[in-house]
C-alpha cells in the first residue's frame, strides 16, 4: 500500500504538501506505532485555514477524529464500495482489530474504474481573455495570450478541457486584443461545446467586460483568467461557493516566502531584541479562478475600465458576501 500517513506532529504545510504529492484526497493520521487516529482531507485542510490556523501549526485540531474505518477480513468489496458512494468518501482506512493502519480502499483499488465525475452540467464558464498578456512576452508579440503553447496545446484548451471534463459546455470568451487570431483558431478547431465571443471595442480591465454578460445567466457562474491552469476541485468550488451563500468567491493558493537574510527584531526602546534567521512567511494569494452569482455584474459599470479587484471591493462595501476558496 502507498504510505498517505501523517502524525499529528506534522504543520498544516507540512500535510498540504504531502497531500498534493499522494494522488489521494484524504490521508491517515496515525501515532507513531501506526495506529489510526484520524483522517485528514483537503477539506479539513481547508476549513482549519478559513478558521484562522497558521500553516506551521500542527494538524492536531484539523483531522477528523471520527473516520468511517472497516476491519480487517470482515467486509465484502461489495459493503466498501457501498460505504463510499452512499458517504461520498473518497477513502477508508482498513484496520486490524488492534485498529492498527493495514490498509485503505479507494472506489478505483475496488473497482479498477475511476469514481463517476461529479457534473458541472449547465455552469456558465467564462474565459477572460481580451488582455494582451505582456508578462509573457516576446510570444504574445505574435499571438494572443491564450495561444501561447503549453505542451502540445494552447493554454486555452488546456482551461477549456478541465471545465468539460466535468460536464461544462457552455463557454464565454472575452476578446480585445488580437481577437481575430483566436476566432480563426475557434473556427478551425470547431469544438463541440457552446462558444460566445463577447468584444470589448476598448480594454476594460479585468473585469469590465463581463457587464456585457448581464441576463444571460441563471446560476453562479465560473470566471478564469486565460493565462492560468488552476489545480482545484472545481465541483467542491462550486458547492462551497452556493452552500455558503457566497456572492463572488476567489480561489486562493497558499504561497510561502522565505526572506533570505536575518530580520531584526526590535523592542519598544529601539534596541534589538534579537534576530530570525531566514524567516518564513505564508500567504494565500489570489489566483485568478472566481465564481459569481449573475446579479453580481450589476455593480460593474458599463462601458467603463474595471479590474475584478474592483468589482470585489464594490461588493464588500455594498455588504456582499465574499468566500475565498484555499
Amino acid at each position: 500500500m502507498k504510505d498517505i500517513t501523517v502524525q499529528p506532529d506534522v504543520t498544516i504545510r507540512q500535510a498540504m504538501k504531502t497531500l498534493d504529492k499522494t494522488a489521494e484526497k484524504c490521508l491517515l493520521v496515525v501515532d507513531k506505532n501506526r495506529k489510526l487516529l484520524g483522517t485528514l482531507t483537503d477539506g479539513d485542510l481547508r476549513r482549519s485555514i478559513l478558521g484562522g490556523v497558521k500553516f506551521s501549526e500542527n494538524i492536531s485540531d484539523s483531522y477528523n477524529t471520527k473516520p468511517t474505518v472497516l476491519i480487517k477480513n470482515k467486509y465484502s468489496t461489495e459493503e466498501a464500495k457501498q460505504l463510499l458512494q452512499n458517504l461520498k468518501l473518497d477513502l477508508i482506512p482498513v484496520v486490524d482489530e488492534n485498529h492498527m493502519v493495514v490498509d485503505y480502499v479507494t472506489w478505483s483499488g475496488m473497482s479498477g474504474k475511476s469514481q463517476p465525475k461529479k457534473s458541472l452540467a449547465d455552469v456558465p464558464v467564462v474565459i477572460m481573455a481580451g488582455g494582451k498578456g505582456t508578462r509573457l512576452e516576446p510570444f504574445t508579440r505574435v499571438l494572443p495570450k491564450p495561444l501561447v503553447p503549453v505542451h502540445d496545446k494552447p493554454i486555452i484548451e488546456h482551461i477549456i478541457e478541465r471545465f468539460t471534463d466535468l460536464g461544462c459546455s457552455d463557454f464565454h470568451l472575452t476578446v480585445n486584443y488580437k481577437s481575430k487570431i483566436l476566432k480563426a483558431f475557434f473556427e478551425e478547431l470547431q469544438p463541440n461545446y457552446k462558444l460566445n465571443f463577447v468584444e470589448e471595442q476598448d480594454p476594460l480591465g479585468t473585469a469590465g467586460s463581463l457587464r456585457f454578460l448581464e441576463g444571460q445567466f441563471n446560476q453562479p457562474f465560473f470566471v478564469t483568467n486565460c493565462d492560468i491552469i488552476i489545480k482545484a476541485d472545481y465541483v467542491n468550488l462550486h458547492e462551497f461557493h452556493r452552500k455558503g451563500g457566497y456572492d463572488i468567491t476567489l480561489v486562493a493558493s497558499a504561497k510561502e516566502y522565505i526572506i533570505p537574510y536575518g530580520t531584526c527584531e526590535l523592542n519598544s526602546d529601539g534596541h534589538l531584541s534579537h534576530i530570525n534567521e531566514k524567516p518564513q512567511y505564508d500567504f494565500l494569494v489570489n489566483t485568478g479562478l472566481y465564481v459569481l452569482n449573475p446579479d453580481i455584474l450589476r455593480l460593474i459599470p458599463k462601458n467603463k475600465f474595471y479590474h475584478i479587484t474592483h468589482l470585489i471591493k464594490d461588493a464588500k462595501n455594498k455588504d456582499k458576501k465574499v468566500g475565498v476558496f484555499p
